[in-house]
């Protein structure tokens, strides 16, 4: 049977940790919700990762950078597409609620 989800419920959880929610895995697509409540990657940390990934964030903001360039805004309904490889971090989360992504992970 089928059955209707939402992506923004049950966003209260630990803030102190992301909550990462796999919603669909096929073949080589994974579609991800990450709730962050102010989190930020270590100092020093970067994602560096074999697959491209495309992030949306639905409600909050968000800071990230990617490699080499100024720091990137993203607020509700901004998206980006990141190829594999490119290494990127994310420089802070909002701290006054919950900044929810949602993130398309694929194989180009």
């Amino acid at each position: 049977m089928m059955a209707v989800s939402n992506i923004l419920a049950d966003l209260a959880g630990d803030p102190a940790r992301e909550q990462f929610t796999d919603l669909l895995r096929a073949g080589d697509v994974r579609i991800e919700r990450i709730v962050s409540h102010g989190q930020a990657s270590p100092p020093g940390f970067w994602y560096d990762q074999e697959w491209a990934e495309w992030v949306l964030v639905l409600q909050g903001s968000a800071g990230l950078r990617i490699e080499g360039e100024a720091e990137l805004r993203l607020q509700r309904g901004d998206f980006l597409h990141i190829p594999p490889h490119v290494r990127h971090r994310v420089e802070w989360t909002d701290a006054e609620g919950p900044t929810v992504w949602l993130a398309v992970h694929h194989r180009l």
